[in-house]
């Protein structure tokens, strides 16, 4: 496989990866069917206490913000979605951090991390012409 190809098959293989799991936890929470975890376990007391809703209809709202990221990754919008996808995975681990899930949080800061490279590969992917405009 020659070079760009390779470029192009990684940057799909991580849009298409991070959409579908981003995609598979926001319909969970959406619906709260809890089938990959019981969510509300990762809401913090401190978080908690703040919020103007109950834990689940927070959910449900972030599993929404959620599906909307997931669309942004597999269509259009990769780069957009990538940091968005960095924010929303810090201020999560953040969360975790102060329920003591240092080891999920780690998890999620270096998701962070994959998330930065897809949004630059996709700008790099669009400045080679490597594929059609996303943006």
């Amino acid at each position: 496989m020659e070079g760009n190809k390779r470029v192009v098959f990684s940057w799909n293989l991580l849009r298409y990866a991070y959409g579908a799991v981003v995609l598979l936890a926001g319909l969970d929470k959406l619906f709260g069917t809890n089938l990959i975890v019981y969510w509300p376990k990762y809401i913090s007391p401190l978080v908690g206490t703040h919020l103007p809703v109950s834990a689940s209809v927070f959910l449900g709202a972030m599993g929404v913000i959620e599906i909307a990221v997931a669309i942004l990754l597999i269509t259009k919008w990769p780069r957009i979605g990538g940091y968005l996808s960095v924010a929303w995975l810090l201020l999560i681990s953040i969360n975790l951090l102060m329920l003591g899930f240092v080891d999920i949080a780690i998890r999620d800061i270096l998701l962070a991390v994959g998330a930065v490279v897809l949004a630059e590969l996709t700008a790099a992917v669009e400045e080679l012409k490597l594929v059609r405009q996303t943006m």
